[in-house]
């Protein structure tokens, strides 16, 4: 045997052991704890690691699944507390102005139709993402009294994703509209996250006509009771529908996975970019460019993928940017997998080939809402600041320490990517799994309109008990940073 094959033996017995120690080593997220967390919340900013020079403290405290926060032109801020969480819990969704001491007053309460997910003030009003779990996603338009006016209906938001941002840009209101699925294929996760009973003909539809490769997948029946009753079920159809190649699946408006936009006083939406997973956290750069994050897939369903990192983008107007066959244009058919091959493609053909990220950020981190800091007096001026609400391990799959839970800056040039604000200690995690009381989960960055501060908002407690989300009222906090002039 020469040396070439001995290389190639060894390399074949090294993938062989590590995935053998995946397979066998127990998860272990962030959420994922051996013990109950406190009812009351520790909160100890000097938990928190900053770069020198920096400082942290709570502004307000005591909020339930906070999302998004804004500052109107008077400089007061404004948080929007979700309505929703995974769980499967529907409280009422609110606007909340917080006061100097901390207090909190009630600007406008919306429908049992969360999350509320995003926010942003212009000339007078406040914009609202309405993610839309029962009724579907609408945009609101909030006035300082209080009214609600909705500029758009009838979002395809009821699935395992929402209706997300929005952001203002030249007369338009951009937002991002999340994928019903995984990736692409109705099964029991679906049914798992609650909305496949409910609305058992949901699936995702494309923004343009796509031809399906005839990739179908057969799993067990959750909407039945008999326990060995089967389902086949293609891409972009409803559970339990086979497809066939050469299949053809007309495009919609609206439509899943992609950026969408709104003349600002109403009108017909357009799309701005499509194939994107959970475009969740959209952000004009101090060039007005629109960057968005991505969450990126998860390992379940009947169509798993494993090891895909979250995305930064910067969007061009048209593009279309790989899901449900392509992860950072990288296709997933040439990914390594470590117990099954790699998912083939369920598009016979591809409307263009991917761009390439403007950055690649943490596997299962949940990169999530973010703003770029445009002044010297804050610095790292034209650099992204993202909140990485942290894994919900087990069920997006496995990971063998917590991932994401701070604040990290992109170079949006370079790719370069470093952490913000974190938690002191030797591991990454949340407050509740480090035992301290710094960050938990953050979701969203926002910079007050002088640049010379960011709000960072922690949703609070979420824990992963027996693969299932149960999150905490009550324990959400709004942290200010700034630098030490």
């Amino acid at each position: 045997m020469n040396r070439f094959s001995l290389s190639r033996c060894s390399l074949l017995l090294l993938l062989l052991c590590l995935s053998a120690c995946y397979q066998l080593r127990k998860s272990h997220g962030g959420g994922q704890l051996s013990y109950t967390p406190d009812t009351n919340r520790k909160i100890n900013p000097s938990d928190i690691l900053l770069p020198e020079g920096y400082t942290i403290a709570a502004v307000a405290t005591n909020l339930t699944f906070p999302t998004a926060a804004t500052v109107d032109d008077s400089g007061r801020l404004y948080v929007v507390e979700a309505g929703y969480s995974y769980g499967e819990v529907f409280l009422t969704p609110r606007l909340l102005r917080i006061e100097s001491d901390g207090s909190t007053t009630t600007i406008a309460e919306g429908q049992k139709n969360g999350p509320w997910n995003g926010i942003t003030f212009h000339e007078g009003n406040f914009y609202v993402a309405e993610g839309g779990e029962l009724q579907g996603g609408r945009i609101l338009r909030i006035s300082p009294e209080g009214e609600i006016t909705a500029l758009v209906e009838n979002l395809p938001s009821m699935g395992d994703h929402h209706t997300n941002g929005p952001v203002i840009r030249d007369g338009y209101l951009y937002f991002g509209q999340g994928t019903a699925t995984n990736a692409a294929v109705v099964g029991q996760d679906n049914a798992d996250y609650g909305w496949l009973h409910r609305y058992p003909d949901f699936h995702d539809t494309p923004c343009e006509d796509i031809v399906l490769s005839g990739q179908n997948y057969t799993s067990a029946n959750p909407l039945t009771n008999t326990p060995e009753d089967k389902a086949t079920t293609g891409a972009y159809v409803p559970f339990g529908q086979a497809t066939t190649e050469g299949q053809v699946i007309k495009g919609e408006v609206p439509c899943n996975g992609a950026i969408m936009r709104v003349p600002l006083q109403g009108g017909e939406l357009e799309v701005v970019a499509w194939g994107l997973r959970n475009p969740y956290g959209l952000a004009l750069s101090p060039q007005n460019e629109l960057y968005i994050t991505e969450n990126s897939y998860d390992v379940r369903g009947n169509r798993p993928v494993w090891g895909t990192g979250d995305v930064l983008w910067k969007i061009q107007q048209g593009s279309w940017y790989g899901w449900p066959d392509f992860n950072g244009g990288i296709p997933l058919a040439r990914l390594d997998q470590p117990d099954s091959e790699p998912p083939l493609p369920v598009l016979a053909r591809h409307p263009n080939k991917p761009p390439r990220p403007a950055a690649k950020l943490g596997v299962h981190s949940s990169s999530n809402g973010f703003d770029f800091s445009r002044s010297s007096s804050f610095g790292y001026e034209g650099e992204a600041f993202v909140a990485q609400f942290g894994d919900m391990a087990p069920a997006v799959g496995k990971v063998w320490s917590p991932v994401g839970y701070k604040v990290v800056r992109v170079n949006v040039e370079t790719g370069d990517v470093q952490d913000f604000a974190a938690n002191k200690g030797r591991k990454t995690g949340p407050a509740s799994w480090i035992k301290n009381g710094g960050l938990e989960r953050p979701i969203s960055v926002t910079f007050n309109p002088g640049g010379d501060a960011m709000y960072i908002v922690d949703f609070g407690i979420l824990l992963m008990t027996n693969g299932e989300s149960k999150p905490r009222e009550k324990t959400g906090v709004i942290w200010k940073v700034t630098k030490k002039q």
